[in-house]
């Protein structure tokens, strides 16, 4: 039985999904074009394509509990593939794109199986090891991967036949595929899964005594969140149209997850916002010339100090998508948790 002001909340959820689309597709490709600089598209693209990071991040990191300091590395794994598919075998856009994610994803799922016994700061050293190696792979396997020369795509992207070669048409790829990653995402997080990863991060004995496969589920989540790293490194690589191993040190695995940390933890709008403060904030504080890093910094430490659970923590989110996604909540139907 579905509540009286059931309607109403499904619209308010349609107004508001219509106008984030309408700011990402329309508003500001618009101000883009306005402002006629290829640096302010790029900048945007970036800031897209780190969204799609720190919100798989958030899946492993926030939802589930588990420090990950080496999710730069699995970025890197989708990239590479993407831009060694494209570069030397010339396969179109449309197959490299799934293919740097799956890529990526068994990745993850070989890194999962031996490490996901290890708990805490272990845990976290572990992936630390594995972003290192991985890192060092791309660096000296100079017969596949080219070493610091990097990789360079030639051939623009294609999509059925129709190549995008203007940086707004690209910006317009991204927002798209950015959405539905986002979106996939959201509703891993806000499910059945998500509320059994969150009881791995509170007490993974008590969930496992509770019938739930913590090991499996664990690996689980490392793959869908390392997949979808892989789709952000493939998206990255056909828009930029060149890679190097230095876009995927362990430097870029602390940004990641500082836009975790600042945005909220378990929280995914918490973790967009944290993603587009940490890309666009440094790029807005280029007139403070050396001390825009500290200004930075700055920010990111006030942000810590004075919102400990982050721009936006994981209560106010899961209040949030109750409010205006899931009226079933509210009803006496079994969708989502009570």
């Amino acid at each position: 039985m579905i509540t009286t002001d059931s309607a109403p909340r499904s619209w308010r959820s349609k107004i508001l999904v219509a106008a984030t689309l309408v700011i990402v597709l329309a508003v500001v490709p618009g101000i883009l074009s306005a402002l006629g600089k290829s640096y302010y598209t790029q900048v945007a693209n970036s800031a897209l394509i780190y969204c799609i990071l720190a919100a798989s991040l958030n899946l492993i990191t926030g939802t589930a509990g588990l420090l990950c300091l080496g999710h730069a590395a699995f970025f890197g794994i989708g990239a590479y593939t993407a831009a060694l598919l494209a570069s030397n075998y010339g396969l179109p856009f449309l197959v490299t794109l799934p293919l740097g994610g799956i890529v990526a994803g068994l990745a993850g799922v070989m890194v999962a199986l031996p490490t996901m016994r290890l708990i805490s700061i272990y845990f976290a050293v572990a992936t630390l090891g594995v972003g290192e190696i991985i890192h060092v792979t791309l660096l000296n396997w100079i017969s596949v991967t080219r070493g610091p020369m990097g990789v360079q795509i030639y051939e623009p992207i294609t999509i059925f036949g129709h190549s995008f070669t203007s940086l707004l048409s690209i910006y317009y790829i991204t927002a798209v595929l950015a959405c539905v990653c986002i979106y996939l995402i959201w509703r891993l997080t806000n499910s059945y899964f998500g509320n059994a990863l969150r009881s791995l991060r509170e007490d993974d004995q008590c969930a496992e005594a509770m019938g739930i496969n913590v090991i499996k589920l664990k690996v689980q989540t490392f793959a869908a969140s390392t997949f979808f790293a892989g789709i952000a490194g493939a998206l990255m690589a056909h828009s930029a149209g060149y890679i190097s191993p230095e876009s995927f040190q362990f430097s870029e695995s602390i940004l990641i997850l500082a836009m975790v940390v600042v945005g909220g933890l378990g929280s995914l709008p918490g973790v967009l916002l944290g993603a587009l403060l940490l890309i666009i904030l440094p790029e807005a504080a280029r007139g403070l010339g050396d001390m825009r890093m500290v200004a930075v910094g700055v920010v990111m430490f006030l942000s810590i100090l004075l919102l400990p659970k982050g721009l936006l923590g994981e209560t106010s989110a899961i209040k949030m998508a109750r409010k205006y996604f899931n009226s079933a909540w509210n009803s006496r139907q079994l969708v989502g948790w009570k």
